[in-house]
């Protein structure tokens, strides 16, 4: 097809078509309506995306009306807009289909039937994620006086206790081959195998890693300081392969700056992680450029 093409139906048949096959991410729908929206600016598409058209349902445009209140009023993230607009779109879909939209007979009843249907097969964040999906939804009918009753008030919570299952981990054999796909004849891989090697053997959090300063490392006792959560501080033994590796990666790789980091960035700038995600994203492996 041409570019010119592109409406707001063909985006829509993309994004029902990716859904009948199981294969639908949060990401589709944002990102083609991204690329819509850069091509309408560039005068190679008549409409934009997110505008309404004759042909729609009351259901669609109920629902695109609910998508462009959370954008212009919440001002929320695309990626959240999105995922509201899938649950919402399927709720209004399975209640009212193309029939005509009857707000007014929407109960509590509806919406717990919606949410046991579909709550049992997803996991507690997604469930969770559904159903402040619908909280919200029903909010904005009761504030636009399109319903009678907050309705909101009717959507149960989702029960999601810590430590309610086993929790991961990784054999010992999964830890060796982490281990061994460090390349230790670079910088960078001896940084990452001296990183892993902590969480791996000590145990260590990933914020604790990051924060891991200098002056934590007793090397006449052996023994490391570590920062926990709060004010909390605490004295693990520092295990010869873990003090191997730190030595090495001091030694030889950590460059020479200000900052009381031990593990630093290893492109400009020079610095100490800005994030604990850096650490939990680490895998040990070949990656598209080092942090």
């Amino acid at each position: 097809m041409a570019v010119s093409d592109l409406d707001d139906g063909i985006v829509n048949a993309f994004v029902d078509e990716r859904k009948r096959r199981g294969l639908l991410h949060r990401s589709h729908r944002p990102a083609v309506c991204g690329l819509v929206e850069h091509l309408r600016e560039l005068g190679m598409v008549r409409a934009p995306i997110s505008e309404p058209t004759s042909e729609q349902s009351p259901a669609a445009r109920l629902v695109s009306q609910y998508e462009e209140y959370l954008r212009s009023e919440r001002g929320l993230a695309a990626v959240t807009v999105a995922d509201y607009g899938l649950y919402v779109r399927r709720f209004v879909d399975e209640r009212f289909g193309g029939r005509h939209l009857y707000l007014g007979k929407l109960g509590p009843r509806d919406i717990l039937s919606f949410i046991v249907r579909y709550a049992h097969s997803m996991s507690p964040g997604r469930a969770k994620l559904m159903v402040a999906a619908l909280r919200s939804f029903l909010r904005y009918l009761f504030q636009r006086g399109q319903v009678e009753a907050d309705l909101a008030e009717a959507v149960p919570s989702v029960a999601d206790w810590r430590l309610s299952t086993v929790p991961k981990y990784l054999s010992i054999e999964e830890i060796d081959r982490l281990l061994d796909a460090c390349d230790q004849s670079t910088s960078t891989g001896r940084r990452d195998y001296a990183i892993l090697v902590l969480l791996a053997r000590l145990g260590l959090r990933a914020g604790e890693v990051a924060s891991l300063e200098l002056d934590d490392i007793d090397w006449r006792v052996g023994e490391i300081v570590v920062r926990g959560k709060g004010l909390l501080h605490d004295r693990l033994p520092l295990l010869p392969e873990a003090g191997e590796a730190l030595a090495t990666y001091l030694r030889w790789d950590r460059p020479p700056i200000t900052t009381r980091r031990v593990f630093v960035r290893r492109k400009a700038p020079l610095r100490g992680f800005a994030r604990s995600s850096t650490v939990s994203t680490m895998s040990g492996v070949p990656w598209n450029g080092p942090a």
